[in-house]
């Protein structure tokens, strides 16, 4: 599975309608940790697939969610189960140290 592109539009359906776990990052094309995680979050979707939603939101390109979440720092990651956010962390991670944050919050 890749990477899902998620828009302040799409985000209700995408996210909060999704019917498994969605994993978004907030991120950003200057952002240096956002492309040090991003080759561990694609390797994440396909190793997920079919259990978690990996999703990208360009903080740039849609201003509204970040101001709605209150995402202070990219890269910013936000765990949502049953449409409700369940946990969130902010900053460049391992790909094991995100594995098991998925482990531990789905």
């Amino acid at each position: 599975m890749t990477l899902v592109k998620v828009t302040d539009v799409t985000f209700q359906d995408e996210v909060l309608g999704s019917d498994v776990p969605v994993l978004v990052d907030f991120w950003a094309e200057w952002c240096g940790p956002c492309r040090q995680i991003g080759p561990a979050l694609e390797e994440l979707a396909s190793e997920y697939e079919g259990k978690i939603k990996i999703a990208k939101v360009n903080v740039d390109e849609n201003p509204g969610l970040p101001a709605q979440f209150g995402v202070r720092g990219i890269p910013a990651l936000f765990m949502f189960k049953g449409g409700e956010l369940v946990s969130n962390r902010t900053g460049a991670a391992p790909k094991a140290s995100l594995k098991g944050w998925i482990d531990e919050t789905v």
